[in-house]
């Protein structure tokens, strides 16, 4: 089988999620050009990572890509998305959808015109977060009433919330609440700082009521990369709870068991077939084996994977609406931890 053709607009940070994924599984994925606006960076961009670089994007459509990742700033991304569509070209596109509720409306006329457009909103492809997820879609916890998750911001952490408690497009009674105090410092995509230094640190936490089930979103801006800061979910239903690594149920009354969640790599102690996850488990349950076994990806990158392998199917990684919707009340929550005041979410163009 050929391998996936994409092309790819930007080339910053996040845009080397892509291309080291290209590189890790060239049977799998091909970079097959690169767009910057600025055509000398697209060149050298391009010549790093054995990439033709175009102009504009007419190359790209001659260049016969399956479809195009977009990751630039989120500033650029409608007159970008517009043209594209144009083109008749599909595109999976970095996050967030947009940063206002206008702009989300214009981008979804977009698709209502028949433009393919996903989000590349790669958390619930992560291994953890899918081996929780499968435990919640086979039943471990009944029916699931609540989920408290701090794991990632804004629109990140509201499509984790989400996806744990089985929510689409309902509507939501939002409160928010942003709390300051000094933490030390971590490090940033590049490495720590020169020396100890404390900051302030900026807290979010929203509270999603929908009628049946509770959402509850709690980030700080220092808990990325800092091994000081841990990560938490805790997703409860009536059999029992998901609580970071453990399962707690009780599948015969008065006999409650906890069950670790646990990973299984190769390339640890005697095992020579190099260092890479391999499956995730809960008991002696295998829920979760890497797709691509043997590659030497992190955890994130196997996510992004995920997602641009999906782009080859009807369904897609993760349509724009989903994409929107996690945006839209990500926005709301910051409203409200600004205002003090409840809102009320509504119901979109979007939401069908």
């Amino acid at each position: 089988m050929a391998p996936i053709r994409f092309g790819l607009v930007g080339g910053g940070w996040r845009a080397e999620f892509f291309t080291r994924v290209a590189r890790e599984l060239p049977e799998r994925f091909q970079l097959a050009g690169v767009v910057q606006r600025d055509f000398a960076k697209a060149q050298a961009f391009g010549a790093r990572w054995g990439a033709p670089a175009f102009a504009d994007f007419a190359g790209l459509k001659d260049a016969g890509v399956d479809f195009v990742v977009v990751s630039v700033k989120p500033e650029a991304h409608l007159g970008i998305l517009t043209e594209l569509h144009q083109f008749g070209l599909a595109v999976l596109c970095e996050t967030p959808a947009a940063l206002d509720v206008e702009t989300l409306l214009a981008t979804w006329k977009l698709v209502e015109q028949g433009f393919r457009l996903h989000i590349a909103e790669q958390y619930l492809f992560q291994p953890l977060h899918a081996t929780r997820l499968k435990l919640i879609s086979d039943g471990a916890l009944g029916q699931v009433s609540s989920a408290r998750v701090s794991v990632a911001h804004g629109y990140h952490g509201v499509s984790l919330m989400r996806h744990y408690l089985g929510i689409g497009f309902e509507n939501a009674t939002i409160r928010g609440k942003a709390f300051s105090a000094r933490s030390l410092e971590g490090p940033s995509r590049f490495g720590w700082p020169e020396s100890e230094r404390l900051v302030t640190t900026s807290q979010l936490l929203g509270e999603f009521d929908f009628g049946d089930r509770l959402g509850l979103f709690d980030f700080t801006d220092v808990q990325y990369r800092s091994p000081v800061h841990s990560m938490h979910v805790l997703v409860r239903g009536d059999r029992g709870e998901i609580s970071d690594f453990e399962l707690r149920i009780m599948p015969t009354y008065g006999q409650p068991v906890t069950r670790p969640i646990t990973r299984a790599d190769s390339g640890r102690y005697s095992d020579l077939y190099g260092y890479a996850i391999k499956s995730m488990s809960c008991g002696d349950e295998v829920l979760w084996t890497n797709p691509f076994p043997g590659a030497r990806l992190m955890d994130d990158e196997i996510a992004i994977a995920v997602a641009m392998q999906r782009m080859m199917t009807p369904d897609g990684p993760y349509p724009f609406a989903l994409g929107a919707q996690d945006q839209y009340l990500s926005l709301l929550m910051s409203q409200a931890a600004k205002t003090g005041e409840t809102i009320r979410s509504e119901r979109q163009p979007w939401a069908g």
